[in-house]
């Protein structure tokens, strides 16, 4: 963990003006909905006046005191992390589950904030918990987060002690913590990177005045990031929402008469006019074992095929590593397609070589298509489609 570089916790004029009383809420009711007890409004405790830090007394009996992490089973770039040992520092606790698309594109603003502001006190702690059975795996999350490039520390909450502690329901959601441990920000799900990134700034600040380091003359770097790994999404032009294969798990029903059998192997066809199929529905073909969170193909060979509207489709897959899978749209195979996805070969083949979230599509404008999946492998398991 980087130590503290107090000289560069000076911060320049106005920055009070820019963060103070602005609101975040995550309005997305199909992927993310946002929740009541979200922290909502800003308030700083700090300012600088003629190029000097001063402490502002506000009320924080208003706030929560930050829970401590709970039940925690493994840590990833740490040995151990406790809010006790962080009291002093700046604390953005990050839940996240590493098949999670929305928790990924939050990633590239979390890794830029943690370089940018690690010597200035600031400390992430990504608190793992788990979607998926798969995604407790210890090795499989310290592959996700070697493969996102996470530097800062992972707690694995397998058990969900701490997301139970924080009452939480969503993913992501970063909840800010001040250096006396109460909880001054609250934000769900994606977006907002420019306000939470002035909030961090504004608690640095507080955190400099609370230290007695009020000089100015090497200003905070005030500069909102923009990290060029980072995908933006504009939530109003997808029509699909994330679909899930479990039963357990499903908020919507299967395009195949059949419909979801829990833990019966079931024989699905597809229609052969592919133009019944309805938008937003699952359609299998092949032998499919009905789990309370995914399907899993007992037959050697298989087929999914979804009508959706986006502008890129994902799922969540693994299973047995000898599976693969082909991937065609709109009556094409994706070889070499420029709207194959990151995980899709120049073949336009996948072959599953873990438990995680690829990439099939991606697409340069939002619209519909039709997705077809013939899967060549038994044993191989889907858990849920979502879109970007």
């Amino acid at each position: 963990m980087n130590t503290d570089n107090l000289s560069a916790l000076a911060v320049g004029v106005g920055v009070v003006a820019l963060i103070a009383g602005f609101g975040v809420y995550f309005n997305n009711p199909d992927l993310n909905k946002a929740a009541s007890g979200q922290q909502k409004n800003f308030v700083p405790a700090a300012i600088i006046e003629n190029g000097t830090v001063t402490e502002v007394q506000i009320d924080k009996s208003q706030f929560k005191l930050a829970p401590e992490l709970a039940q925690i089973s493994g840590y990833i770039n740490t040995d151990l992390v406790t809010l006790a040992d962080l009291r002093g520092k700046v604390v953005l606790i990050d839940f996240w589950t590493y098949s999670c698309i929305n928790c990924i594109r939050t990633i590239p603003y979390l890794n830029a904030w943690y370089e940018k502001y690690a010597d200035d006190g600031l400390v992430i702690v990504g608190v793992h918990t788990p979607e998926f059975e798969f995604e407790k795996d210890y090795d499989n999350v310290k592959a996700a987060v070697e493969k996102f490039g996470i530097k800062y520390p992972v707690a694995q909450d397998n058990d969900k002690g701490t997301w139970k502690a924080y009452e939480n329901r969503y993913w992501p959601r970063k909840y800010l913590v001040d250096n006396e441990g109460y909880i001054r920000y609250d934000h769900i799900g994606e977006g907002s990177y420019a306000e939470t990134e002035k909030v961090i700034q504004s608690l640095l600040l507080e955190r400099a005045a609370y230290m007695g380091i009020t000089n100015t003359t090497t200003p905070l770097d005030q500069s909102i990031s923009n990290p060029k790994n980072a995908q933006s999404v504009n939530f109003g032009r997808i029509d699909t929402p994330e679909l899930y294969f479990g039963y357990q798990f499903a908020r919507a029903p299967l395009g195949n008469p059949e419909g979801f059998r829990p833990d019966q192997t079931v024989k699905y066809t597809i229609p052969e006019d592919t133009t019944t199929i309805l938008p937003n529905r699952i359609y299998l073909d092949g032998g499919w074992k009905n789990n309370a969170d995914h399907m899993e193909l007992q037959s050697e060979t298989g087929r999914v095929v979804l009508s959706y509207s986006a502008k890129a489709v994902n799922i969540v897959a693994g299973g047995s590593s000898g599976s693969v899978l082909y991937i065609s749209e709109d009556g094409s195979s994706l070889t070499g397609s420029s709207s194959r996805g990151a995980d899709v070969s120049e073949d336009g083949t996948i072959a599953i070589d873990g438990q995680k979230l690829y990439n099939l599509a991606m697409h340069e404008n939002y619209g519909k298509h039709q997705l077809v999946i013939n899967v060549k492998g038994k044993g191989f398991e889907i858990y849920t489609f979502t879109f970007g």
